[in-house]
């Protein structure tokens, strides 16, 4: 058995993985790093950019049908469209291929050694890796788990035949004519809401009483007016209880039982950490719930041995991982560093997309914030209606007695790029003062985030 001996050790290669070899490599740390798929983990290979690319391309079809049906104030007619959907899915792999090398190729870069295998812990030093070639065993000084997570599966709804998770989902080389989503969040409602305007008859069903329930319910209405435009159709307080000859069997809110006809269920109820992975259960790491426990380093119970990511608990977000990951790297090289983030903004690519930084008003008030709310509609943001997309508005959460900024919030088309200024205006404890202060160029959405703060100051000028 081939033996392998270094500094660093990492578990995985998904974002937090990839970003903790890269700098580790850059510090001079002797990194070896375990992957047994592609580089770059759920979020690159089977998430975030694969089902991106499949919006886009939904996004494009839907238009073109709207064009061609004359839909539009915009004067533009074309002929009615039509999709090559195995073209398009191999335009999203060729994506998700030329990210994936390029992942491999920063990781060679900076010197990190990557093994191809299977990884199972004998200790917290020692990790087996079954390759192709044979096994081989690494001993480490640090050992980073960042074994990512896994879609949720019901118990009386297996995955299999019809019943699918989203990485099926985009993988499907045709568009399903009858499509049921099994969840309401954000990658439910992504996914449905894309096969929707791909042509696909769509039904999601949601468990509470409200879609997207991580979301407060004023950023969700605009979401929901636009499935019912799309016509999908939506059933909160609804379980789904079994599969019977390739329907879903629904229990509705009234009570009552009902059959909904599918040509896939497309499971989407949430994500759970890999922590049965690589022989993790030997180690037996203390625990946070299903999650692995962390201190503000990253360190779990077991000298040495580090987690980041997914495993650790929510928010499981990519950029998550990747803050803790270049984090946990700069720790092993002996830098002084700790988790100390204000924010980690939250993002769902529907149609409008949300944005959501810091506190909502309600958490506001319930740690005890006397507050002042500022909110802007897209309805009166030029840029908004030069682009038909006068959905959804900028809101801010700010402290009455000081102004500081708790909060920023936005829903509407191609927000999800507002959430860097969001971000950063809370990490570095900006005031309503300080937005208001700041230039936005115009015509650009985030004039709306300027009229927001000075709403909130009392003195909003475009509404």
């Amino acid at each position: 058995m081939k033996e392998i001996t270094c500094k660093l050790l990492i578990i995985g290669s998904g974002p937090g993985g990839y970003v903790c070899a890269i700098r580790a490599g850059q510090l001079g740390i002797d990194t070896v790093i375990v992957e047994a798929a592609k580089p770059g983990g759920t979020c690159l290979t089977v998430g975030c950019i694969p089902s991106k690319a499949l919006i886009h391309v939904s996004e494009q079809f839907f238009d073109a049908k709207r064009m061609a049906a004359g839909n539009n104030t915009s004067g533009i007619t074309v002929q009615q469209p039509a999709i090559d959907f195995g073209k398009a899915v191999s335009w999203k792999d060729g994506i998700v291929g030329k990210l994936s090398a390029g992942v491999t190729t920063l990781l060679q870069k900076s010197n990190v050694k990557i093994v191809h295998g299977t990884a199972t812990f004998r200790d917290g030093k020692t990790v087996e890796i079954d390759t192709e070639v044979g096994l081989q065993l690494v001993r480490a000084e640090t050992i980073v788990i960042a074994t990512g997570s896994e879609p949720v599966e019901l118990a009386d709804i297996s995955f299999g035949g019809p019943v699918i998770s989203s990485s099926e989902a985009l993988a499907l080389r045709e568009v399903p004519q009858k499509l049921v989503v099994i969840g309401g969040g954000y990658i439910g409602l992504e996914l449905g809401t894309a096969f929707a305007k791909l042509g696909s008859e769509v039904s999601i069903v949601e468990a509470t009483r409200q879609l997207l329930p991580q979301y407060d319910a004023e950023l969700v209405r605009p979401i929901a007016r636009r499935l019912a435009d799309l016509g999908i159709r939506v059933m909160t307080s609804t379980k789904a209880t079994r599969v019977s000859n390739g329907a879903l069997i629904v229990s509705t809110a009234e009570g009552r039982e009902e059959q909904l006809d599918a040509d896939r269920i497309l499971v989407a109820v949430g994500r759970k950490p890999r922590v049965t992975a690589a022989g993790l259960e030997e180690l037996d790491l203390d625990r946070a719930g299903p999650f692995i426990r962390i201190d503000d380093h990253c360190r779990t119970s077991m000298r040495g041995v580090y987690a980041i990511g997914d495993v650790t608990g929510e928010p499981m977000l990519a950029h998550k991982a990747m803050a803790q990951g270049e984090m946990v790297a700069e720790i092993v090289a002996g830098r002084k560093r700790a988790w100390d983030k204000r924010c980690i903004p939250a993002i769902c690519f529907t149609d409008p997309e949300i944005i959501s930084a810091g506190l909502t008003p309600a958490e506001a008030r319930s740690q005890g914030y006397d507050i002042e709310i500022g909110q802007f509609p897209f309805s009166a943001n030029g840029r908004a209606l030069t682009m038909q997309s006068e959905e959804g508005f900028v809101r801010v959460v700010a402290r009455r007695d000081t102004n500081l900024i708790l909060g920023l919030h936005a829903v509407g088309q191609g927000v999800s790029e507002l959430s860097a200024a969001f971000s950063l205006a809370i990490e570095m404890g900006a005031r309503l003062e300080d937005i208001a202060g700041t230039i936005h160029a115009h015509p650009t959405r985030s004039e709306a985030f300027h009229e927001a703060a000075l709403k909130a100051l009392g003195h909003a000028l475009h509404i």
